[in-house]
C-alpha cells in the first residue's frame, strides 16, 4: 500500500484548519497542522509534499512563510486568502506560491487544486537529464536541468513560471489563450479567476526576464487573443 502524501496546513482559524484536516484525511492524505506561519516553518520538513498557507496569519504571515519554505524546497504551495486584489496575488506569486484560492472556497475546488499540484512533476525531479535546450535570443531553457539561463547565470523562475515559459517556448509563434495556458500548466479545469492568475504569472516572468519595456523581447501579448514566444 502506497504511503499517504503529507500536506502541511497553516491557518490561524481553528474551524478552517479542522475542515481542511477532515477533508484531506478523507481524501487519503496525511495532514500536519499549524496555527500560524512561525509554527508552519517549525513543522515543515522534507517529508511534506504540499503546503497550504493562509496569507493573513500572526507571528509570520503566509507570504513570509512561503518565502522561507521556498528557500528550502520546491514543494508546491497553495495560498488561501480573503483577498483577491491583483497586488496581493503578485506578492504571493513572487514569494514562490503556485496557486491560490479565495475564501470562502468549496471543498471540491480545493481538492482539485491539491491533486493537480501534486501530480505535476517538480523542477529537477522525476525525469532523466538531457542536453535538450531551447534558445530564445540570449535566453536558454535547459529542459534537462529545468533551468532558464542568460549569460551563464540562472534566472530564478518559480515552478509555474518555468512551465508557462516552457510551454510557449516549445511552441514558437503559436498563440495560447489564458484558458489554454491554465489548463496545460495547472492541469485542471479553467475557472473564472484563472485568467487573472495567468496574467499575474506572465507579468512576473517578464519582470524576471527584464522584458518590461514597451516592446516585448521574448513574451508577446497578442491583444484579445493570448500570448506567444516568437
Amino acid at each position: 500500500m502506497a504511503e499517504a502524501q503529507r500536506i502541511l496546513v497553516a491557518d490561524d482559524a481553528k474551524d478552517i484548519r479542522e475542515l481542511l484536516r477532515i477533508m484531506l484525511e478523507d481524501a487519503g492524505f496525511e495532514v500536519v497542522l499549524a496555527d500560524n506561519g512561525e509554527e508552519a516553518l517549525e513543522r515543515f520538513d522534507n517529508s511534506i509534499q504540499l503546503v497550504i498557507l493562509d496569507i493573513m496569519m500572526p507571528k509570520c504571515n503566509g507570504i513570509d512563510a512561503c518565502t522561507k519554505i521556498r528557500e528550502m524546497a520546491e514543494v508546491p504551495i497553495l495560498f488561501l486568502t480573503a483577498k483577491s486584489a491583483e497586488s496581493d496575488l503578485i506578492e504571493g506569486f513572487e514569494a514562490g506560491g503556485d496557486d491560490y484560492l479565495v475564501k470562502p472556497f468549496s471543498c471540491t475546488e480545493l481538492l482539485l487544486r491539491v491533486k493537480a499540484l501534486l501530480k505535476r512533476p517538480r523542477m529537477g525531479q522525476g525525469g532523466q537529464q538531457s542536453d535538450s535546450r531551447i534558445v530564445i535570443q540570449d535566453i536558454v531553457l535547459d529542459t534537462g536541468l529545468q533551468q532558464v539561463v542568460r549569460d551563464g547565470k540562472e534566472i530564478p523562475l518559480t515552478e509555474i513560471e518555468y512551465h508557462i515559459l516552457l510551454l510557449l517556448a516549445s511552441n514558437r509563434n503559436r498563440i495560447f489563450t489564458a484558458k489554454e495556458i491554465y489548463e496545460r500548466v495547472w492541469e485542471e479545469a479553467y475557472m473564472p479567476n484563472s485568467t487573472n492568475t495567468v496574467m499575474v504569472h506572465i507579468r512576473n516572468i517578464r519582470k524576471k526576464l527584464g522584458d518590461t519595456g514597451p516592446t516585448a523581447r521574448y513574451l508577446h501579448n497578442i491583444w484579445g487573443r493570448g500570448y506567444r514566444v516568437v
